[in-house]
C-alpha cells in the first residue's frame, strides 16, 4: 500500500482540512497520533485488532482495569469490590453517578447486560473465550442497582483481573439488536457516531475511512479524584497510516504527538537528535513482554501433501538454522534480546529460562533429513520422498518493518539449509481473515498479551482457545502434548498459592520449548517517543504504549511549550 499522505498538517497554529470540513487547532487541546489499520468495528466484543483496541479504550471503560506500568489491579466503574468467604464470589460496588456520553446513567443493568451479550453463543466473542474459568462463564447479577454479584465457577487466582479490559456496554442501545441476534453487526465501521455511546473518556466526532478518526472530550466522563486536576484534551485525532516510514516522517516533523507503537531502532538515531534539541521525548521502557512470533498451520490435514510441514522437527530444525543473534543484530540493529521461548524475561514473575538451543546449521540439516527432506536434484533445494521441493509460503503484515525484516531473515536462514520461503506481505484485514480461514503455511506476526498473568491469555494457551493460533478452537485437543498444556493451564488458573502456580506454568513453557507450536527468536526493546508538549502521559512497554490510559493525556499550549 502506498503511504497516506497527511492532510491535516498540526502546528502551533489553527490548522484547516477542508475536506473534512472541520478545522483543529492545536492550541486548543487537540492531540494527534497514528493508528496503523482501519478500524474493523467500534465494537470490542467481536473485534481483538489493535485498532479495536485502541477504540475501546477511547470510547469505553471497563469495570476493572491494569496499570500497565505497575501491573496492579485498578478500579475503573467498579468503585470496590469484596472478596466473600466461599473465596469465588465477589460483591461489586458500582460508582454512583456514572453516564453514558450520550447522557443515560449507568447502572447495574448494563453491566448485566453486556455479560450476557459478552457470553451470548450467536457472537463468538473473542473476549468471551478469555473470560472463562474451566471453560465456564461467570454468573453476573444484581443485588442493587449500584451493586452486581460476580460468581466463579472455581477458584481463579488471577480474580478480577479476569475481566479488566472487558467494556462495559448501553444496555438501551444494544439490547435490541442482542434479542434480535444482530449484535455481532451492529457498530461497525459505517456506524454514524451519534449511533455509538460509550462511558470513555471520548465520543467519536467522525471517522474519514482512509484518512482518520475524530474524537472529542466525553462531557460525562467520570473522573477519580486524582485525575480531576490534571490538563486533558478536548479534541484526540488518529491519523490512519499503515506505513511506517510515513508514520516515523510524520513524527519527525512534528505532525504527530505520538504513535501507537514503540520507535523502530532503525528510527532511533533520528529521534534523538530531536529529543537533543528539545522537541520530543524518548522513553526507554525496557525489553517489551511481546516478541515477533513464528508459527505453523497445524490444523487438521491443512496440507495432506506436505505432511512434513506440521512435523516437531522441521519446527526444531528452523529454530536450530536461525541464528538468534544475528536475528537481533539485523532486524532491531542491537536493540533487543535473543529469545528460546515466547515468555519475556521482561515478565520477571513468570518467565522461565529455556534450554537455549544454539544456531547450529548441521543439526537443523540433520532434523529436515530425517523428514525425508534431501536434495535430490543438486538445486540447493531440499525435495520431499515425492520429489515436490520443500517450500513454504509465509504471510506477514505489510508496511511493518520489523515484521519484514525478521521474514526475510527467516527466508535467508532456512535458503540455507534448503528451505524455500515464499514471504507473502499482506494489510492486516487480509492477514487475519488467512488466519481465520486457515489458508497459510506459516504466519509470521505479534500477539499482544492482554496481561502479564498467563491465566489471563487463556485463549492462547487452550487448545479450545480462539487465540490458540496454530490450531484454534479445538473441540477436543489434537495432541497428547496440548492436553497436558490444557491441563496444567487450568490448574494453575485456578490455584491461589503464587509459588505453586509458577512451578505448573514453568511445566507449560517446557512443553513449549519441546513442541514449538510458536517460536521467538528476539524481545524488542522498547522506547516510546512523545511530542514534547505532551503532559501526563505514562508510557507502558505494551501496545498501546500511551492510549492505555488516554483520560490523563493533556498537551501544553503553544504559549506555553
Amino acid at each position: 500500500m502506498l503511504a497516506v499522505a497527511l492532510a491535516m498538517m498540526v502546528s502551533a497554529c489553527a490548522t484547516s482540512n477542508e475536506k473534512a470540513g472541520v478545522t483543529i487547532s492545536q492550541s486548543a487541546g487537540t492531540v494527534v497520533s497514528s493508528i496503523r489499520g482501519e478500524p474493523r468495528s467500534f465494537n470490542r466484543y467481536v473485534a481483538r485488532d489493535l485498532t479495536t483496541e485502541v477504540i475501546t479504550l477511547l470510547l469505553h471503560a471497563p469495570l476493572v482495569r491494569i496499570d500497565r506500568v505497575s501491573q496492579q489491579l485498578q478500579p475503573a466503574l467498579a468503585e470496590h469490590w469484596t472478596l466473600l468467604p466461599d473465596g469465588v464470589t465477589y460483591r461489586v460496588t458500582l460508582r454512583s453517578g456514572v453516564r453514558f456520553s450520550d447522557g443515560t446513567p449507568f447502572s447495574a443493568d448494563d453491566v448485566l447486560f453486556s455479560f450476557r451479550a459478552l457470553y451470548d453463543g450467536r457472537i463468538s466473542s473473542p473476549l468471551a473465550d478469555a473470560a472463562r474459568v474451566h471453560g465456564e462463564a461467570l454468573n453476573v447479577s444484581m443485588e442493587s442497582p449500584d451493586t452486581v454479584i460476580i460468581r466463579f465457577p472455581a477458584p481463579f487466582g488471577p480474580g478480577l483481573r479476569l475481566i479488566a479490559g472487558i467494556p462495559m456496554f448501553p444496555r438501551h442501545k444494544l439490547e435490541r439488536a442482542l434479542t434480535e441476534g444482530t449484535f455481532a453487526k451492529t457498530w461497525g465501521p459505517a456506524t454514524p457516531p451519534s449511533d455509538l455511546a460509550g462511558l470513555g473518556p471520548f465520543v467519536l466526532q467522525r471517522y474519514d475511512p482512509g484518512q482518520r478518526l475524530l474524537f472529542d472530550r466525553n462531557p460525562n466522563y467520570w473522573q477519580d479524584d486524582s485525575e480531576a486536576a490534571r490538563p486533558a484534551v478536548d479534541h484526540l485525532v488518529l491519523e490512519i497510516l499503515s506505513d511506517q516510514n510515513a508514520e516515523q516522517l510524520a513524527m519527525e516533523s512534528g505532525r504527530l504527538d505520538f504513535t501507537q507503537s514503540e520507535i523502530r531502532p532503525s528510527d532511533y538515531a533520528a529521534m534523538k537528535r530531536i529529543a537533543d534539541a528539545g522537541r520530543i521525548v524518548l522513553k526507554d521502557l525496557g525489553v517489551g513482554h511481546d516478541g515477533d512470533l513464528l508459527w505453523f498451520n497445524l490444523r487438521p490435514k491443512a496440507d495432506p501433501r506436505r505432511p512434513w510441514l506440521q512435523s516437531v522437527e522441521l519446527r526444531r530444525a528452523i529454530s536450530r538454522a536461525i541464528d538468534r543473534d544475528a536475528f537481533v543484530s539485523t532486524v532491531y540493529l542491537g536493540a533487543a534480546t535473543p529469545a528460546y521461548g515466547i515468555v519475556s524475561p521482561a515478565n520477571a514473575e513468570w518467565y522461565r529460562g529455556t534450554e537455549q538451543t544454539g544456531y547450529d546449521v548441521d543439526a537443523a540439516k540433520r532434523l529436515l533429513a530425517s523428514l525425508g527432506l534431501v536434495d535430490r536434484n543438486g538445486d540447493g533445494i531440499l525435495d520431499d520422498p515425492q520429489g515436490n521441493a520443500a517450500r513454504i509460503t509465509l504471510v506477514t503484515q505489510k508496511g511493518n518493518s520489523a515484521l519484514e525484516r525478521g521474514a526475510a531473515v527467516i527466508c535467508a536462514s532456512l535458503l540455507r539449509v534448503g528451505i524455500q520461503v515464499d514471504v507473502v506481505p499482506l494489510e492486516v484485514g487480509a492477514l487475519v481473515a488467512r488466519f481465520t480461514r486457515g489458508e497459510y503455511d506459516a504466519a509470521y506476526f505479534r500477539l499482544l498479551t492482554t496481561d502479564t498473568d498467563p491465566a489471563l491469555n487463556l485463549d492462547f494457551w487452550l487448545s479450545s482457545g480462539s487465540a490458540h493460533v496454530w490450531n484454534p478452537a479445538q473441540v477436543t485437543p489434537a495432541t497428547t502434548w496440548e492436553r497436558r498444556l490444557d491441563e496444567l493451564m487450568l490448574q494453575m488458573a485456578s490455584e491461589l498459592d503464587p509459588e505453586r502456580r509458577r512451578a505448573l506454568f514453568a511445566e507449560v513453557q517446557g512443553i513449549m520449548a519441546r513442541e514449538l507450536p510458536v517460536l521467538c527468536f528476539a524481545f524488542p526493546r522498547v522506547w516510546v517517543a512523545m511530542n514534547a508538549r505532551v503532559l501526563h502521559a505514562t508510557p507502558a512497554a505494551a501496545r498501546p504504549p500511551i492510549l492505555w490510559n488516554p483520560a490523563v493525556v493533556g498537551v501544553a499550549s503553544a504559549d506555553e511549550h
